[in-house]
C-alpha cells in the first residue's frame, strides 16, 4: 500500500518528484527536438554538397570541346534529345547523331549556356520543365572566377530542383584559358528530402524510445534520490514541543540536503535552548514571587502583630508603646528597602542606559574611604589601589558595587577580629577590584547560588541584619550591563574573596 501511495505522488501536479519528473522530462524532449533539427538542416546541407559536387565531376569529366561543339551543333538543328512534334519519326535520322557528342547523365536536365546568356536545353528528365535564371543572372555567372556553388530552384511546377553550374573552359588562339559559357545540371531534390525524412522520422522513433526507456529508468531513481527528503518529513512528525532533541541526520550524501539538515539542527537548538530559558525564567518568575510575597510577609505579620497589642490597649503604657513603634519603624525599613530593591532590580532587567564616563577609579574608591571604614566598625580595612587606573565608569553604580561587596564582607566577618582587604588593579581583561575578607567561607554547593534572587546562606541572620538576599544579584547585574563580570573565590574556614573585572574602554 506504502509503494502505491508512492507512486500515486508521481502523477500529483503539486509534488516535488511529479515536477522533478515532468521538467525533466520536458528539457530531455526540447533537446532531442534542437538535435533532431540541426541534425536535418545540417544532413540536408551535406547531402545537397554531396550531389552537387557529384554532378559536378560528372560535367568535369567531359572536355571543354565536346560542350563546345554540343553548343555549335545546337545552333544549327535542332536537339535529337527532345522530342520532335513536327518532323515524322522516319525523318528523324536525317540529322543522324553520329557526329552529335552523347550525353548519357541519368536523373540530370542539363542545358548549355553561352556567354551572351542564350539558354540552351540539351536534355530534360521525363520531359519536365527545368528551372531558369534570366540571361543577365547567366552572363554574370559566366563572368564570375570564383567556384560556382550549387542552388535550390523551384521549376514551373513549383517542385525544388537542386541546379549545379559548371564553367566552359575553352583555349583561346594566344593559348590561355578563356570561359565560353556554362553547363547548368539540375536534378530533382526528391530523392535527397525521401532519405532526409526516413532519417528524421527513424530519429524521432528512436527518441521517443529513449524517452520512454529514461522515465521507466529514471523511476527508481528519482525515489531513492528523495529518500533523504522523505526522511526529513518523517523526522518533521515526530518533533514537538515535548520532543525537541530530535535531530535530522547530518550525512545523507546529498549536499544540499545535508545543509538543510544542519540549519534545522541548528533550529531545534535554537529552540530547544529557548524552551529551557522559558521554562527556567517561568520559575524564577514562580520562585521570585514566593520569595517577595515571604519577604513582604514577615514584616507585614510583625508589624501587624504590634498594632493589634497597642490596640488591646497598651498604647497606655508609655514603654510597650514606645517598644512597639521602634519595632513597627524597623519593619518599615525592611519594607522600604525590599521595595527599593525590587524596583531596581525592575530597572536593571530593563537595561537602561548608564552614564558612563572615563576617570580614575582609585580615586574614587579613595573617597569612600571614610564611609567604607564607619561601615567597618573595629574591623581591619586597608586598601591597596593601583595609581592612575582609569576605566569607563558610572560612578553612582559602582559605588553601589563596592558598598555591596563590602556591606557583605562586613555581615559575614567578626567584629573584633574581622580583616576586609579592597584591591584595586589593572589585568590583561580589564580592571579588576577585589574585596577579599577572613570570614568562614561559602561551600562549594552555595557559591553556585550566591547571586540569585533572594538566596541567603543563613536566612536566619540575613533576616536578623536585615538582608533579603538581593544584594548580590543587583551587584552582577550592574557589573553586566557595564560589561564586565563578577566572580567569587571561596573555600570553608578561609574566607571570600569577590573580583569585579571591568573593560577598559567601552
Amino acid at each position: 500500500m506504502k509503494k502505491r501511495s508512492r507512486f500515486a505522488e508521481l502523477f500529483v501536479t503539486g509534488s516535488l518528484k511529479f515536477q522533478l519528473l515532468s521538467r525533466s522530462l520536458l528539457v530531455m524532449s526540447v533537446l532531442l527536438l534542437l538535435i533532431g533539427v540541426f541534425q536535418y538542416i545540417f544532413m540536408q546541407k551535406f547531402l545537397y554538397q554531396n550531389n552537387a559536387e557529384t554532378i559536378r565531376n560528372q560535367l568535369a569529366t567531359l572536355p571543354p570541346g565536346t560542350w563546345q561543339r554540343m553548343g555549335e551543333f545546337l545552333d544549327q538543328n535542332q536537339n535529337p534529345f527532345l522530342p520532335k512534334r513536327d518532323t515524322p519519326r522516319n525523318n528523324r535520322s536525317d540529322n543522324n547523331s553520329s557526329d552529335f557528342p552523347r550525353i548519357l547523365i541519368p536523373d540530370l536536365s542539363i542545358a548549355i549556356i553561352d556567354d551572351k546568356g542564350t539558354y540552351k536545353l540539351i536534355t530534360s528528365k521525363n520531359g519536365l520543365s527545368t528551372p531558369q535564371l534570366s540571361a543577365e543572372e547567366y552572363q554574370a555567372l559566366v563572368k564570375t572566377r570564383m567556384k560556382l556553388n550549387y542552388r535550390v530552384m523551384k521549376d514551373n511546377n513549383g517542385k525544388d530542383q537542386l541546379v549545379v553550374f559548371h564553367q566552359i573552359v575553352a583555349l583561346n588562339p594566344e593559348r590561355s584559358q578563356e570561359i565560353r559559357g556554362l553547363i547548368q545540371a539540375s536534378a530533382s531534390t526528391g530523392p535527397i528530402n525521401d532519405v532526409l525524412i526516413r532519417q528524421l522520422v527513424t530519429f524521432l522513433l528512436l527518441s521517443m524510445l529513449a524517452l520512454v526507456i529514461g522515465l521507466l529508468g529514471f523511476l527508481p531513481v528519482l525515489r531513492r534520490t528523495l529518500v533523504p527528503l522523505s526522511t526529513m518529513v518523517d523526522t518533521v512528525k515526530r518533533i514537538d514541543a515535548g520532543s525537541l532533541s530530535e535531530r535530522f541526520p547530518a550525512h545523507q550524501g546529498q549536499m544540499e540536503i545535508d545543509r538543510l539538515s544542519t540549519s534545522f539542527n541548528s533550529m531545534l537548538e535554537r529552540l530547544e535552548i529557548s524552551f529551557a530559558a522559558e521554562k527556567e525564567a517561568k520559575e524564577q518568575m514562580r520562585r521570585f514571587a514566593a520569595d517577595a510575597s515571604h519577604e513582604l510577609r514577615t514584616p507585614l505579620t510583625s508589624i501587624h502583630g504590634f498594632l493589634e497589642v497597642l490596640l488591646r490597649g497598651a498604647y497606655n503604657q508609655p514603654e510597650q508603646l514606645l517598644k512597639a513603634l521602634k519595632s513597627m519603624h524597623g519593619e518599615s525599613v525592611r519594607i522600604n528597602k525590599l521595595v527599593e530593591d525590587l524596583l531596581l532590580l525592575a530597572r536593571l532587567d530593563r537595561k537602561p542606559a548608564f552614564h558612563k564616563g572615563e576617570g580614575q577609579l582609585d580615586e574614587m574608591l579613595r573617597e569612600m574611604e571614610p564611609q567604607l571604614r564607619l561601615l567597618a566598625g573595629d574591623r581591619k580595612i586597608s586598601l591597596k589601589l593601583a595609581p592612575r587606573t582609569r576605566c569607563m565608569y558610572d560612578q553612582d553604580k559602582i559605588k553601589q558595587v563596592v558598598l555591596n561587596l563590602f556591606h557583605n564582607a562586613v555581615q559575614h566577618t567578626n567584629p573584633a577580629s574581622g580583616q576586609i582587604d579592597l584591591r584595586l588593579a589593572t589585568t590583561k581583561d580589564g580592571v579588576e577590584i577585589a574585596v577579599q575578607d577572613n570570614g568562614p567561607g561559602i561551600s562549594p554547593e552555595h557559591q553556585a547560588h550566591l547571586f540569585d534572587r533572594f538566596y541567603r546562606i543563613d536566612s536566619s541572620r540575613a533576616r536578623r541584619s536585615g538582608g533579603a538576599g538581593l544584594g548580590l544579584s543587583i551587584t552582577r547585574s550592574i557589573v553586566e550591563l557595564h560589561g564586565g563580570t563578577i566572580e567569587v573565590d571561596s573555600s570553608e574556614g578561609n574566607g571570600s574573596t569577590f573580583r569585579v573585572t571591568l573593560p577598559i574602554g567601552i
